[in-house]
């Protein structure tokens, strides 16, 4: 096995650790390549397939090189009933990305989550875990108008 992968060796390798093979290669790459599920599959002695079965179970596990800005858009009640979906749909918009997507240079990824834990300040987002919240079409487009200066 590839020499990269070396960090796996502190996993036991019965196939019911393959989750924390997962988890270790993602914490250790940011995502879960091509390359890593072959050495994962070689690793745990398992068909390829079957790693990709547990990789696209789980929705922790990303795919793909993460985006500079990761912007996660709460949908929990709160923010729901406050209009996450509209500040979704402007930056959408904005950015020209659907959520689960990552624009072609990868700047920005957007996604919506579950809850982000700040009902509070409702609706929210989070961009690489800083909480946004009490967002209206302004301050969306402001605060994203401060990241795409930046980048």
């Amino acid at each position: 096995m590839d020499k990269r992968y070396d960090y796996l060796n502190k996993i036991d390798k019965d196939a019911c650790n393959l989750i924390q093979g997962l988890q270790a290669v993602q914490s250790h790459e940011g995502f879960v390549s091509k390359q890593s599920i072959a050495a994962l599959a070689q690793y745990f002695s398992t068909p390829e397939a079957n790693v990709e079965d547990v990789l696209s179970f789980y929705a922790q596990f990303k795919r793909s090189r993460p985006a500079r800005f990761r912007i996660a858009v709460c949908d929990g009640t709160a923010c729901h009933v406050k209009g996450s979906s509209q500040i979704l749909d402007w930056i959408s918009a904005e950015l020209r990305i659907k959520s689960g997507e990552t624009d072609e240079k990868s700047l920005f990824s957007l996604e919506t989550s579950g809850c982000l834990g700040c009902c509070h300040l409702a609706p929210a987002m989070s961009i690489n875990g800083k909480i946004f919240g009490r967002l209206d079409r302004q301050t969306t487009i402001k605060i994203l108008a401060g990241i795409i200066h930046k980048k």
